[in-house]
C-alpha cells in the first residue's frame, strides 16, 4: 500500500458558504492507497503517521482537484478551421473538420486539463455516424487515453434521433436544398441516423465494461443530446435506463435563443416546463448551458433538484448569451463549471475560467448578489463533482474521500507582496496561474509533477499528433469542406425570422439605450 503526507502552507478543504472556506494553516493530509485517512496540522499528521513519501512544503497551497463538468474534444474547433460562429451556424461549419485520431486528440486536451488542476472530466461524446457497431473501438481509444494519463472521466455518449443539422426533421430540410447538394447532405445525415435502442445497447456495453474498471477512474453516464435532438420517446427511454442503472444524465439545454424558440414551437411551452411535465427533471440530471432559462424555469430546476453546468467561455464565443448565474445562486441551484469545446484562450485552463465566471456576472449596483471566490471554487470542485459519477469520492478534501488534489506554490500567488488580510481562497482565484501548478494527484498517485507527466510522454504524443495531421486532406475531407460551405447559407436562411428581441427583459442590466 502506498502512503504519503502532503504538506501545505494552506490546505483548502472545502467551501462552507458563499464567503467562507475550511482552510487549515500549516496543514497536511495523510493518504493511503488513494484514500484520505486524516487531515490536520502538519505537526499533528507528521507525529501520527509514517508515510512512504512526503510531498509539498510549508510554502505550498493544496486544494481539491478541479472538475471540468462539460467537455467534448481535444483539438478545438478553431484549430480545425471552424470559426466562432453562432452555434446554429457552427454546426454547419464543423462539417469541415478533419478526422483526428481519438486517442491522440483526447490526450491533447487531457494535458491542458491536468496542467490547470483538473483531475475529473465529464466527457460528452457523440455526433458520430453509424452504425453503432463502429463506436466501441472509438470509445476504447478515448477511455484508454484517460486511463494512460491517469485522469478520472465520467463518460457519456450523446443520443440524437432527430433534427441533426437544423431544428426540423432531416428529410424536410433536405427537401429545401438545391439538387446540387441535397443528395449528399441527405446521405451525410442518414449516416448519423441510428436507432435509439442501439444507443441504449451501447450504453449497456460501456457500463458493463468500464463502470467498475480502470482503478475506479471511469464512470459511465447518459447524455440526451438536447431537446431538439431527442424525441419524447427517446428522452423517456433514457430516463428508464438512467433509473435502472442508477446513473446520472447530462443534457444540453437552452444554450441559445433559437433553442428557446424551438421549444415553444414544439410544445407551446418552455423547454424546462416540457421536461418537467414529462417527469424528466431531478437530481440525476444536469442541464448544460441553461443560458435562456426563465424565472419559472429556474424555480422548476430548484424544485426538482436538477443541476446546471455553466459554460461561460463557450457561450461568449458562440454568441449564445450569458447564463443568469446570479439568479441560479439566489434560488440555491447547484452549478458546475464546464470548459466545453475550449475556454476563452482556446485552451482548457480552469484557473482562468474561474476568474471569468467570477467577473462576468458582476452586474452594476452596490447591493447586487454577485459571485464570490468561494462560490466559484465550489462550482469547480464540489458541485462539479456532483454532476459526474464521482460525487461520493471527489470535490472536497475530507477523510474517506479519494486523494485527488492540486498543489501550487504560494510564491507565484503572493510574491512580491500580498496583504495578509486577503483571504487565501480569494488569492487563489484572482492570482493563480497554470505555471504555478507544481503537482496534481489522482487517487493518491502523482500524475503531474513540476510540469512533467509521470505516466506518459507529452512531447512524443504531441509530435505524433502533429505528424498525423501534417498530411494532405483526404478526398472525403475535401468534399466535406466544400459541402460545409455550400450548405452554410441554407442553414442560416432556415432561422430567418425566428428571433424578436424587442420584448426581451434580461436578468442582467449591463447597459441601456437611454
Amino acid at each position: 500500500m502506498v502512503s504519503s503526507i502532503i504538506r501545505g502552507k494552506y490546505i483548502i478543504c472545502k467551501v462552507l458558504s458563499r464567503t467562507e472556506a475550511d482552510v487549515i494553516c500549516d496543514g497536511a493530509i495523510f493518504q493511503q492507497d488513494g484514500q484520505i485517512i486524516d487531515i490536520g496540522t502538519y505537526e499533528e499528521i507528521s507525529a501520527k503517521y509514517e508515510a512512504d513519501e512526503l510531498l509539498g512544503s510549508s510554502q505550498d497551497v493544496v486544494m481539491p482537484g478541479f472538475v471540468n463538468s462539460h467537455h467534448h474534444v481535444g483539438l478545438t474547433p478553431f484549430q480545425l478551421g471552424s470559426p466562432d460562429h453562432p452555434l446554429e451556424l457552427w454546426f454547419a461549419s464543423r462539417m469541415a473538420a478533419r478526422t483526428v485520431d481519438p486517442y491522440l486528440d483526447t490526450l491533447y486536451s487531457a494535458f491542458e486539463m491536468l496542467e490547470s488542476g483538473i483531475t475529473t472530466v465529464q466527457h460528452i461524446h457523440g455526433w458520430r455516424k453509424g452504425p453503432a457497431a463502429s463506436w466501441p473501438a472509438i470509445t476504447e481509444k478515448i477511455l484508454k487515453a484517460y486511463e494512460d494519463i491517469g485522469m478520472r472521466v465520467s463518460y457519456c455518449f450523446a443520443v440524437r434521433d432527430q433534427n441533426r443539422l437544423v431544428y426540423e426533421a432531416d428529410e424536410a430540410f433536405v427537401e429545401k436544398l438545391p439538387p446540387s447538394i441535397a443528395p449528399e447532405i441527405g446521405a451525410y445525415l442518414k449516416d448519423q441516423a441510428v436507432p435509439v435502442q442501439d444507443y441504449m445497447d451501447f450504453f449497456d456495453h460501456l457500463w458493463q465494461q468500464w463502470n467498475k474498471g480502470a482503478e475506479g477512474r471511469v464512470r459511465i453516464q447518459m447524455a440526451p443530446a438536447n431537446l431538439h435532438w431527442c424525441s419524447d420517446d427517446a428522452l423517456m427511454l433514457q430516463k428508464e435506463y438512467s433509473e435502472k442503472f442508477g446513473v446520472g444524465m447530462h443534457m444540453h439545454l437552452l444554450e441559445t435563443a433559437y433553442q428557446k424558440e424551438y421549444a415553444h414551437r414544439r410544445s407551446g411551452k418552455s423547454a424546462v416546463r416540457h421536461l418537467y411535465d414529462l417527469g424528466f427533471l431531478g437530481p440525476h440530471l444536469t442541464l448544460g448551458h441553461g443560458v435562456w432559462l426563465t424565472e419559472e424555469d429556474i424555480e422548476l430546476v430548484k424544485e426538482t433538484g436538477t443541476m446546471i453546468c455553466h459554460n461561460a467561455s463557450s457561450n461568449l464565443r458562440l454568441q449564445s448569451g450569458i447564463a443568469p448565474l446570479n439568479h441560479f445562486a439566489k434560488h440555491g441551484v447547484k452549478v458546475g463549471i464546464g470548459l466545453d469545446e475550449a475556454g476563452i484562450n482556446d485552451d482548457r485552463d480552469m484557473l482562468q475560467e474561474m476568474r471569468l465566471v467570477l467577473k462576468l456576472h458582476r452586474v452594476p449596483g452596490m447591493d447586487e448578489l454577485v459571485p464570490t471566490s468561494p462560490q466559484v471554487f465550489q462550482m469547480a470542485t464540489e458541485h462539479g463533482a456532483e454532476t459526474t459519477g464521482f460525487a461520493d469520492s471527489v470535490g472536497t478534501l475530507e477523510v474517506g474521500k479519494s486523494a485527488d488534489l492540486v498543489m501550487m506554490n504560494w510564491h507565484h500567488i503572493a510574491y512580491p507582496y500580498l496583504d495578509q488580510d486577503v483571504p487565501v481562497l480569494d488569492a487563489v482565484i484572482h492570482r493563480s496561474r497554470m505555471s504555478g501548478v507544481d503537482m496534481v494527484m489522482v487517487n493518491g498517485e502523482v500524475v503531474l509533477s513540476q510540469g512533467k507527466f509521470t505516466r506518459i510522454d507529452k512531447e512524443a504524443i504531441l509530435a505524433e499528433l502533429a505528424d498525423s495531421l501534417n498530411v494532405p486532406l483526404t478526398p472525403e475531407e475535401e468534399r466535406r469542406r466544400e459541402l460545409s460551405k455550400e450548405v452554410f447559407p441554407y442553414v442560416k436562411g432556415f432561422y430567418d425570422g425566428w428571433l424578436n428581441h424587442s420584448g426581451c427583459n434580461p436578468f442582467y442590466c449591463q447597459n441601456a439605450h437611454h
